[in-house]
């Protein structure tokens, strides 16, 4: 069963944190239509949506990527980059602790999982003004009992590493080349979004299919051009938040299987 944790749109999200991109007013209501809108391909794509409690007094709660790295063996709950958003964590604590064993990062660590990107058994993570150093090597030392490795990246010109680059295939990434160099990833082949959308890059794998904003019609196209299988949805609102497709869920399998592989891994670690 794959599980897709999301969490309700805040009802201060007008408030929300924003670093590159400057304020321009949000229709909460549009905006939370949009987010339903999301759940629901999600549940069409075969996820089970487990909804984290709202969180009102958190502009940005709905971005719920950020508090937590989600791995077959363990979770690892984030300290993020953002002060006023370190009080979103306890409850999605809660809620995955029934899914994994909880890792927390600890100060002076910071850490946000929109700078984590998932490539086998490696994660890739984006030194940011969200994740600093200490961050990443927390992470290392977490995951290292699981077998598997740390690879700092260098990016500038978006919040997180996965604004600038996610994978769209197996060994196949989509970057904005203007802020992440294909040479950060030498084993992955790499399509470069048209350059009218720069903030194209974000996307979300769930199966077969790629969960592509229907904002970017340019790069959509060069995407179905290369034979991939598209659900696009409107995220609009929730990207004057600096957020995407990847920012609002959880993504992770739960089951017998699943629980099998991660008490054999754990033994064995």
């Amino acid at each position: 069963m794959v599980i897709a944790v999301t969490r309700p749109v805040s009802p201060s999200f007008g408030e929300c944190e924003l670093t590159h991109l400057a304020r321009e007013p949000i229709d909460i209501a549009r905006a939370c239509e949009q987010h339903a809108a999301y759940e629901d391909l999600l549940r069409l794509l075969g996820a089970t949506i487990v909804r984290a409690p709202a969180a009102p007094a958190f502009p940005d709660a709905v971005f719920i990527e950020d508090t937590a790295i989600v791995l077959d063996e363990a979770a690892v709950i984030t300290r993020p980059g953002a002060s006023s958003r370190r009080g979103e964590t306890a409850a999605v604590a809660a809620l995955i602790a029934d899914y994994r064993r909880v890792l927390p990062v600890e100060a002076p660590a910071t850490l946000d999982g929109g700078d984590v990107l998932l490539l086998g058994r490696t994660l890739y993570v984006g030194r940011s003004g969200r994740t600093n150093d200490a961050g990443i090597a927390q992470l290392a030392s977490l995951v290292a009992p699981f077998d598997y490795r740390v690879v700092p990246v260098e990016f500038h010109g978006c919040l997180h590493l996965k604004s600038a680059v996610t994978a769209v295939d197996d060994g196949v990434l989509l970057m904005n080349p203007a802020w992440v160099l294909a040479s950060a990833f030498p084993r992955c082949d790499t399509l470069s979004v048209d350059p009218r959308e720069p903030y194209a890059a974000n996307t979300l794998r769930l199966g077969g299919v790629v969960v592509y904003p229907s904002q970017h019609p340019f790069t959509r196209d060069l995407l179905v051009q290369h034979g991939l299988c598209l659900a696009t949805t409107d995220c609009s609102e929730l990207a004057k938040a600096e957020g995407a497709v990847t920012c609002c869920s959880l993504i992770f399998e739960h089951g017998f299987e699943n629980a099998r592989g991660i008490l054999d891994r754990a033994s064995e670690a």
